[in-house]
């Protein structure tokens, strides 16, 4: 673009692109033509409302499942990012035509800023003198989004102007690509004295409750609406646009007025015309609406509201309060800025609404919840909202079966999922258990009762068992768990076909667990399954470190033919960064060789961006090894850096004491310092992305894959717990911090069992902690007996 942008004074880690603002809770982009587009995930717990919206004003929407139950079209083309809802402004007496945001018009604006915030979307853009303020949000309990326009006119003549708003009706699978088909199962109305569009669709390509396919309607009445004069609108598609035509220049926006069509007989698309008169510096505020209601009935009720722009306002006033409110409760002020940003507000964001709520962004349009995923995911409501980790575990428990076994995924809506082989899946309940219990000390949840998903309810504490004694009874002749399909990492989707690959990596995340374990089954009077899973651990430990050592490092895996995966003596594929950093956290690798194993971590497999989940990369598919090997070299898992792992090497670090190589790998993977060189990079500075291209591809230090990634969740946790080493356990909260060499130390706020700490870390020659003035002779501060605040000094 010709026109130059100057960032915003005063914005953090600014860039050609914009920056954060001075207190981190916006990202303000200042320019609309971002190397990706860059997104925010709009969307509330219940009903399960959300969109998606990108700096260029394009995305989509969705009620409860972005896959199964997609409202509005829209196409994944990262490049041209030009299919979404838009609103369009035109002229009247000039004729000129422009978009409140960059697309689809693409004018070239006078000025142009997007703010990306908790729960809302503001772009801010001068085209032709006139200046427009869109705000987009998501209400915290109501299934609709909310666009208030706001149009001043900042030039010295009198302004006529006319509004058109567009988007294309879904209503039901994102995976609409048979659009002549669908079309004919899709009916509009327009009720313009009421200012609203409703639309329906007659078909649903999910069953019915006699389990008979395309025989079922979509579920509720989809809506529209404009709080503003409706002079005209148009419900089909082809009158909109004119045959031959496009978004950027539609007919009916050139002619300045629409058709009023609607029926069961066009292509389903939404828009509304309402006309303003401006006087010099006149501002005109419109509140349009989408979204998903019961009936018709519920919709009329519902955009009622919104025809009042002082309604509008106070739901985005309630909107910021409800997510003030999720994110309450923590705070850390640390020497990096960058790093208070993510922690204070970014990387939960992200894990709620993206990961949890949403389940969807730009680089994948999910929907499902994924067994394992979701469960890490609620991690991040640990130190503010313990109760909706709780919530998320016992969801999860009733997708197990009564064998142990869970759904890989399930999707809600349907409850349909894929039985999975994955190894680790099922293991991460009873692994989220146990942080659960670090931070509540709340036992009860054990005896909380969850169905199976082909059986009656049982304790909590018996779903675990269920998965750790299926676990335990999947093992190799050798002594080492079999990996079935794959284990965490998907793309090992071969190995263990035939049941009979091996995978290091899980009996690592079991030797983890069944030490604990062990004594929750004592305290629970069942001692034969304590001393099992004791016993099966200390054989564990023994058939990792005389089967899987390879002389300098701990190998992967093996395939059904035996094959040795992650060993000196393969060509590509030779070290896996999880076996090793796993060796580490399970306290499996032995004292004498953990710090030549890091060493050569550190040699083979650090490099400038993070660390590689594997190295060499593969250069030539394997079928005996899966998918990995067939993505191109070094990108995702086939040896790029992929940060949901490389989070664990920033706990391997803290681990062995080394504070700096754990900051390097922060300083490596922060979607903040990798933002500052957003030519490379490309992803959004603001969120984690799930992947960055290794050294050994083109587009080295490439991030993709951003948002829908389980890598916040860990990254928060990681940070918090490891490095500034403020982590909960079931005695008490422990203060270890792992800092960098260059900080001087950081004060956190932290709820933690109903009280609330005030904590200040400061470097000092005599280590010392101090709680509420007194002295104690540990790091652990003891459980706190009262819900008051507390003062906690600590010099390390």
């Amino acid at each position: 673009m010709s026109v130059v942008y100057e960032p915003e004074i005063g914005l953090r880690s600014r860039t050609q692109y914009g920056g954060f603002s001075a207190d981190g809770r916006e990202y303000v982009i200042t320019r609309p033509d971002t190397p990706r587009p860059w997104i925010n995930v709009l969307c509330n717990a219940n009903p399960g409302y959300g969109a998606v919206i990108s700096q260029t004003g394009s995305g989509y929407s969705w009620l409860k499942n972005a896959e199964l139950n997609r409202v509005t079209q829209w196409e994944q083309d990262l490049i041209q990012d030009n299919r979404g809802k838009y609103l369009y402004l035109r002229d009247v007496d000039s004729g000129c035509v422009w978009s409140a945001g960059f697309q689809p018009v693409r004018a070239e604006p006078e000025a142009y800023e997007c703010r990306h915030g908790v729960g809302y979307s503001v772009i801010t853009s001068l085209n032709f003198g006139i200046r427009t303020r869109l705000t987009i949000f998501v209400t915290p309990d109501e299934p609709l989004e909310v666009w208030m326009l706001a149009i001043e006119n900042s030039t010295a003549l009198r302004r006529r102007l006319s509004v058109f708003s567009y988007l294309e009706w879904c209503l039901g699978t994102a995976h609409d690509t048979h659009r002549e088909f669908h079309r004919t199962f899709l009916e509009t109305e327009a009720r313009p004295e009421a200012g609203l569009l409703l639309a329906r669709k007659r078909l649903w390509a999910i069953p019915n409750s006699k389990g008979q396919g395309w025989n079922r309607s979509w579920d509720g009445v989809a809506f529209h609406s404009c709080s503003g004069p409706v002079e005209g609108y148009e419900c089909d598609k082809e009158a909109f646009l004119g045959m031959y035509r496009s978004l950027q220049d539609p007919r009916a926006v050139a002619e300045g007025c629409l058709g009023n069509s609607s029926g069961k007989w066009g292509d389903a698309i939404g828009s509304l015309h309402t006309d303003i008169e401006l006087a010099v510096g006149e501002t005109c505020v419109l509140v349009f609406t989408v979204g998903v209601a019961g009936d018709e009935a519920e919709a009329a009720r519902l955009t009622d509201r919104y025809r009042s722009v002082q309604h509008a306002q106070g739901a985005l006033e309630r909107t910021k309060a409800w997510w003030d409110e999720r994110l309450s409760g923590f705070h850390v002020n640390t020497p990096d800025s960058g790093l208070n940003a993510l922690l204070n507000t970014w990387l939960r964001y992200q894990a709620m609404a993206g990961r949890i709520w949403g389940r969807t962004a730009y680089y994948q349009t999910g929907g499902a919840y994924g067994f394992r995923d979701q469960l890490q995911d609620s991690h991040i409501f640990l130190p503010t909202e313990p109760g909706l980790t709780r919530k998320q575990i016992l969801l999860h428990a009733s997708h197990q079966f009564t064998a142990g076994n869970v759904f890989h995924w399930w999707q809600p809506i349907t409850e349909q999922g894929a039985h999975s082989r994955f190894s680790d899946d099922l293991l991460w309940l009873p692994f989220v258990v146990l942080s659960y219990l670090d931070e509540t000390d709340d036992h009860s949840i054990l005896q909380d009762e969850a169905e199976y998903a082909d059986g009656p309810p049982e304790s909590l504490r018996n779903h675990c068992f269920r998965a750790l004694d299926l676990s335990l009874s999947r093992f190799s002749d050798r002594g080492l768990p079999l990996i079935g399909e794959g284990d965490w990492n998907d793309g090992l989707s071969a190995e263990g076909w035939d049941n009979k690959g091996e995978s290091v990596f899980v009996g690592f995340f079991l030797r983890m667990l069944l030490g604990r374990w062990a004594n929750i089954a004592e305290i629970s009077g069942d001692t034969s399954r304590a001393d099992h899973y004791r016993q099966r651990s200390d054989d564990l430990r023994d058939a990792l470190n005389e089967c899987a050592w390879d002389g300098e490092w701990f190998v992967r895996a093996t395939c059904d033919d035996g094959t040795v995966i992650g060993s000196r003596t393969c060509s590509e594929g030779r070290i896996f960064l999880n076996a090793q950093t796993w060796s580490i956290l399970s306290d499996t690798c032995p004292s004498e060789r953990r710090h030549a194993l890091m060493e050569v971590v550190r040699r083979e497999l650090y490099t400038e961006c993070g660390p590689a989940l594997l190295r060499p990369a593969y250069t030539r598919p394997d079928e005996r090894v899966g998918y990995l090997t067939r993505y191109a070299p070094a990108s995702r898992e086939n040896g790029g850096v992929y940060l949901h792992a490389a989070t664990w090497a920033i706990w391997a670090e803290t681990l062995m004491g080394r504070p700096d190589k754990a900051w390097e790998i922060y300083a490596h993977i922060s979607p903040v310092q990798r933002g500052q060189h957003p030519q490379s990079y490309f992803a959004e500075p603001y969120v984690t992305a799930g992947n960055i291209d290794g050294p050994d591809s083109p587009n080295a230090g490439r991030g993709g894959w951003s948002w829908y990634t389980g890598s916040a969740a860990w990254l928060f946790r990681v940070m918090t717990e490891r490095v500034l080493g403020v982590r909960p356990e079931e005695s008490g909260l422990r203060i270890e911090p792992c800092l960098p060499d260059h900080w001087d130390g950081f004060q956190m706020k932290r709820r933690f069992r109903g009280a609330t700490y005030h904590i200040t870390v400061q470097r000092g020659a005599t280590p010392c902690v101090l709680l509420d003035g007194q002295a104690l002779e540990t790091t652990l501060l003891p459980p706190p007996t009262d819900s008051k605040e507390h003062d906690v000094s600590v010099v390390c």
